[in-house]
């Protein structure tokens, strides 16, 4: 049996090993659970393992914002300290508070 558990949690400001982008955790899928599409647009030699949580992020970098989709194999902890500033991030949490975004509702 194939448990997966998620090493991050939802309102952890992480950012992207390889890349020059950063967000926040806004939910978890416990192993891959995008299109074979897009699964088979990344690069064989740099395409993760589907058997590992993957992160849906609120994520910026230095042109836009946008949403991602990222393995957890290809993320770290943002030690910055810095507040994200994504313009969807009231819409599901509240103020950036110790280095993590706290929910504004409860989830089912």
């Amino acid at each position: 049996m194939l448990k997966a558990a998620a090493k991050y949690h939802i309102g952890q400001v992480l950012r992207h090993r390889k890349h020059p982008f950063r967000g926040v955790v806004f939910d978890v899928d416990a192993l891959f659970s995008n299109t074979e599409d897009w699964y088979q647009a990344i690069p064989e030699e740099a395409r993760p393992s589907r058997n590992q949580p993957f992160y849906h992020l609120l994520a910026e970098n230095d042109q836009s914002y946008y949403v991602a989709y990222v393995s957890e194999q290809n993320l770290v902890p943002d030690e910055t300290g810095e507040p994200v500033s994504h313009p969807d991030l009231p819409d599901l949490f509240g103020d950036f508070v110790d280095g993590r975004y706290p929910l504004q509702f409860n989830l089912n």
